[in-house]
């Protein structure tokens, strides 16, 4: 399988299988695009013939184009097979090691955004705190069914986590305690709204956690329509000058400024030029809301010309913005084309109800945060364990082979399948898929795509040597 596209004057085919990323002359384009038709090579060189011999093509010029198409085929580069569909449902006899919990430290929150999925913390159902045992609990839990696994990543989310602090002080205050003796290392994350970033938590976060999310919609007006208080005053102002004292002060160590666009700011771009060049923060991340399609600020099918655009713009400005040497880092552009994930990662995706879940501040285990509240997809607990071992096993086999409406789609082994929360929320099946999400992430991987093309070129200029 291979696609094709063009975009900001770069003719690129990607070929599924093998990842390979083909940067072409509009005549190897067209000749690749026949071939994938299934036309005779003489039909295409003949229709080559007429299209380019204004350009000075000739037969042989041809020739030598289906020479260099032969012998990226002889080396498994272009039009590649799957190998990859009978092994994926081994994936059920994998391991049942855990790698990842997010901690809901905080059911409630002090913010009160009408496009949460969270219900603002609640969940869909009672507000609390996690008490320390249950949280010594749950890293625990993580340690005993790491198997040999060393790195253990651990989120403070809720709700905003930040309402317990000194819940998350004490245990990261434990995990520390335990990981010589248990020959782990824990990895925090915090992901807050930046209402009580005082400096002690600044300096705590920029000590203990090794990734900090920060929740910013982007322009004041634009942030301060959904993300209010409980007497509806925008929080713009409270949490700006937080951030941009933790990321002054964080020295370079990872965080990311995460906004969330809606139907209201279709025009988001301006938004993340807003947090990078009015605000100085440059590790950016912009996401598509997901809610019930009634809801005014839902997406629509008439919204997706506008975000392709505005994807389109994000990714000619930062090549821009590389040659100046003032880059920015998008989470969604992040895309390693050399060193990628593993075959297995990009079959199963996020591990969530295998190797992630979520866990509630009572200590009951969930599939990921996004499953929280709805009893059917409940694990267990933290001190039972996994109890519904068919759902993790459901879970197991929640591959991107297991979707059918992703066996012709030639970003899959990018997206492995999606997320199984959208896809359930979507269509009530975890095995189904999130169609919108879908159209969405597939230009968001063509812009990105695009920008190694750039980069690539720009080594070139630069007498810079590349195997992209």
């Amino acid at each position: 399988m291979i696609h094709q596209y063009k975009l900001n004057g770069y003719n690129i085919i990607l070929d599924t299988y093998s990842g390979s990323v083909h940067v072409t002359d509009e005549v190897a384009y067209d000749a690749v695009e026949g071939l994938d038709a299934g036309k005779p090579r003489s039909e295409i060189a003949a229709q080559l013939l007429d299209k380019y011999k204004d350009k000075g093509v000739t037969g042989k010029d041809i020739e030598d184009t289906f020479s260099d198409i032969d012998e990226l085929i002889s080396q498994g580069k272009l039009f590649s097979e799957d190998i990859f569909q009978g092994k994926a449902f081994d994936l059920k006899n994998r391991s049942n090691v855990v790698k990842a919990l997010c901690l809901l430290v905080a059911h409630t929150c002090n913010l009160n955004c009408s496009y949460c999925f969270a219900s603002q913390g609640k969940f869909h159902g009672q507000q609390g705190l996690m008490d320390f045992e249950t949280g010594k609990r749950a890293l625990d839990f993580l340690v005993e069914n790491s198997g040999l696994r060393k790195n253990l990543e651990v989120d403070f989310f809720g709700g905003e986590p930040l309402v317990n602090f000194e819940v998350c002080k004490q245990l990261v205050a434990y995990a520390r305690s335990i990981e010589k003796e248990k020959n782990k290392n824990f990895r925090f994350t915090l992901t807050t709204n930046g209402v009580n970033l005082t400096d002690e938590v600044i300096a705590w976060a920029n000590k203990e956690c090794y990734n900090v999310v920060l929740s910013l919609d982007g322009r004041k007006e634009v942030n301060d329509r959904f993300r209010v208080d409980k007497n509806g005053n925008g929080s713009y102002d409270r949490i700006v000058p937080n951030f941009q004292k933790l990321v002054e002060a964080r020295g370079g160590k990872g965080y990311y400024m995460r906004g969330t666009f809606t139907h209201y700011n279709t025009d988001f771009t301006k938004d993340i030029f807003h947090m990078a060049d009015d605000l100085g923060f440059d590790q950016l991340s912009m996401e598509p809301v997901v809610t019930d399609p009634s809801n005014p600020s839902a997406l629509t099918e008439e919204d997706l010309p506008v975000i392709y655009q505005q994807y389109e713009i994000l990714a000619k400005d930062m090549i821009r913005r590389e040659k100046e040497g003032k880059p920015i880092t998008f989470y969604h552009y992040m895309i390693n084309l050399t060193e990628g994930p593993c075959i297995y990662k990009r079959i199963s995706g996020c591990g969530s109800g295998t190797e992630y879940m979520a866990v509630t501040a009572w200590g009951d285990l969930y599939p990921c945060h996004q499953f929280v509240g709805d009893e059917q997809y409940k694990l267990g607990n933290i001190w039972d364990g996994v109890t519904n071992t068919e759902l993790r096993d459901e879970f197991k086999l929640c591959n991107v082979y297991a979707r059918h409406d992703c066996d012709n789609c030639w970003a899959r082994l990018y997206c492995s399948g999606g997320c199984a929360a959208n896809a359930y929320h979507a269509t009530g099946d975890i095995h189904g898929t999130y169609a919108y999400g879908c159209d969405v992430f597939r230009k968001r991987i063509e812009c990105a795509i695009m920008i190694k093309a750039a980069e690539a070129a720009m080594q070139a200029e630069n007498g810079q040597t590349t195997d992209r």
